[in-house]
């Protein structure tokens, strides 16, 4: 593929034909603010608050969506371009709920970033705003549209990346909004609550049920680790506060599945500070299970794995492996299945 060479503020930039003037410019190093753009997902050039300034052209042009070309010289600040995208957050502040204060999103909001960076207090057009009742009759997803964008990337990424394709655009004009079929709510839909949704929503109408109210973004402290739930081995980051779990969050730098998780992986955490959570081992005593230590349980369980094997043969014994264990510890328990207790008696969960 041939290179393109142009300018951006300027500044010669090459970059393969095709890139858009967005990745140019990211790839120089200029900043360019967007709403509905995801590298992951299809560009719908909905948003326009990319829009940047090419010599030559008669309109400002959005740049999530406009291919580079030879000689091109764009310019990603001037003044109609700050003024267009000033208009654009107007006009999006127009209808927009005014709690930042107290909405969950704040400090990782985008449209709030940008109404700063950009100078816009509040939206300066008068008239009716949306008023939907917010949507939380499901465990995991609260769904607020009147904070809603319409940058359309929860739908997509649904289409895109799960392929549930349960929400869609629905209405017209101002009575446009996101929902599933038929203005439905997710717990009626064939939503999987896999959040990835809420990964990728750049405002508040989409928040973590769980977690409203509990933590600011910056109160709380990532640890990338594995997810338990099976073999796949899918990482994500732990958010703590105060020594305690308090919320799971996608890592971008996860190799195995990025940004986006499964339910499990997402919503279920609380096994961790539950009660009913075996801190230790338990082994029957008169009847009855009492703590010990692994010493102790672990002779135990060896002393009647031999006791079985001596009495009645090793395919007397059969193995269960788990699914929730990597791939090194399932190989290590077929290898003591078989060199140890000398039977091919085992199995998996998820062999099926």
């Amino acid at each position: 593929m041939a290179d393109v060479t142009l300018k951006i503020n300027g500044i010669e930039v090459t970059v393969p034909e095709g890139t858009t003037i967005l990745e140019a410019a990211q790839t120089a190093g200029f900043k360019i603010p967007t709403l509905c753009y995801d590298p992951e997902l299809s560009k719908p050039g909905a948003c326009r608050i990319c829009v940047v300034e090419v010599k030559g052209a008669r309109n400002l042009v959005a740049s999530c969506v406009t291919p580079v070309a030879p000689g091109m010289e764009v310019l990603t600040h001037s003044e109609p371009v700050i003024n267009a995208r000033r208009e654009i957050l107007d006009l999006l502040l127009s209808n927009h709920p005014e709690d930042c204060l107290t909405c969950d999103k704040m400090g990782e909001c985008a449209l709030a970033d940008y109404a700063y960076e950009y100078g816009v207090r509040r939206g300066s057009y008068q008239g009716e705003k949306n008023v939907y009742p917010i949507e939380d009759n499901n465990p995991f997803i609260v769904r607020d549209m009147n904070k809603c964008i319409l940058c359309g990337k929860c739908v997509r990424v649904c289409d895109e990346i799960i392929g549930y394709s349960v929400i869609d655009f629905i209405n017209r004009g101002f009575k446009t909004k996101v929902a599933p079929p038929y203005d439905g709510t997710l717990a009626e839909s064939n939503c999987v609550f896999c959040g990835s949704c809420v990964t990728v929503c750049p405002t508040g109408a989409l928040t973590v049920k769980d977690t409203r109210g509990k933590f600011r973004p910056w109160e709380v402290k990532r640890v990338k680790t594995t997810c338990p739930y099976c073999g796949v081995g899918c990482n994500f980051d732990l958010l703590v506060k105060d020594d305690k779990v308090v919320g799971v969050a996608p890592n971008p730098t996860s190799e195995v599945n990025g940004r986006f998780m499964c339910v499990k992986g997402r919503f279920g955490y609380k096994f961790i500070h539950s009660n009913d959570r075996l801190t230790k081992p338990l082994i029957k005593k008169n009847g009855e299970l009492t703590e010990a230590s692994w010493d102790e349980a672990l002779t135990l369980v060896a002393e009647k794995l031999g006791e079985i094997k001596a009495k009645y043969g090793s395919d007397s014994i059969g193995v269960l492996a788990s699914a929730k264990c990597t791939n090194e510890e399932n190989y290590l328990l077929s290898k003591f299945t078989r060199a140890v207790l000398g039977t091919n008696n085992i199995d998996h969960c998820a062999r099926l």
